[in-house]
């Protein structure tokens, strides 16, 4: 399977008729990965925070998940993001691609090269998200007619808490557009595991000091409820883009460079 979805919360689910459910061994524990048909293709899908959302961002298998989809021969990885905004720009119901992100993360095992075994490798991340795979899910939402932010800088907050509104306020002047808590460090093992990577965060709402009214986990659920099936079909489209893409010569992708070294 050449392409993985990473789901996160309000997204259980991909793809089209019942999935195939495969248990893979990796190093870092066994991960349970649905094999989906979406657009007529095989994708692999992991629900980040399990099926029942049971699993807290700072305890989730970040190692195990991204391991999994590479046992599976995946490249190319398609991941949501629940997110509060900071940015006026970018109300809630918005989808924004992203392009950058600032770790406020703490004590999560965020590489696979942690001296075991003696490899110990430094990670270019100079564009953490790929640009190949960004500019095919941009097309995608161009040929739905789906806006879709084409930049955004995410800040990725340790959680499970929301942050503080004087958090919020120094997040914005640092530069950050929408805050979540799973980004990192998912996307910089998908960049050393050889993997292109992209992701779309779908504002549930303002973040804090930007609301009006307290922050609650079911209200955000909810609201994703009501915006994965656009996001579903921005996945669907992607994935039918990359395909005709695919069929032509393209040059190497810097994201591969990594696990070649």
């Amino acid at each position: 399977m050449e392409f993985g979805v990473i789901g996160g919360t309000g997204f259980y689910s991909l793809g089209e008729g019942a999935p195939s459910r495969i248990e893979v061994a990796t190093r870092y524990g066994s991960v349970e990965v649905e094999r989906v048909q979406m657009g007529g293709v095989a994708v692999a899908f992991v629900a980040r925070h399990g099926k029942r959302h049971n699993i807290p961002p700072h305890r989730v298998n970040y190692r195990g998940n991204v391991a999994a989809l590479e046992e599976l021969g995946v490249k190319n990885v398609l991941a949501t993001a629940a997110v509060g905004s900071m940015s006026e720009a970018m109300p809630p119901g918005s989808l924004v691609l992203l392009t950058q992100f600032l770790d406020f993360t703490r004590g999560r095992m965020s590489t696979f090269f942690d001296g075991d075994g003696g490899d110990v490798r430094h990670t270019d991340v100079t564009e953490p998200y790929c640009g190949h795979l960004r500019a095919e899910v941009q097309g995608a939402a161009e040929v739905l007619g789906e806006r879709v932010h084409p930049e955004g800088v995410y800040v990725c907050a340790e959680g499970p808490r929301f942050e503080t509104a004087a958090e919020i306020e120094m997040f914005r002047r640092l530069g950050g557009d929408v805050v979540g808590m799973t980004s990192v460090p998912e996307a910089v093992l998908a960049r050393e595991a050889g993997m292109c990577y992209a992701a779309v965060a779908i504002v549930t709402n303002w973040a804090a000091g930007v609301s009006k009214e307290p922050l609650k986990h079911e209200e955000v659920s909810d609201f994703m409820g009501t915006q994965t099936p656009r996001v579903r079909a921005l996945f669907e489209q992607a994935v039918k883009t990359h395909k005709e893409i695919a069929a032509t010569p393209a040059a190497t992708c810097s994201c591969r460079i990594c696990a070649e070294e």
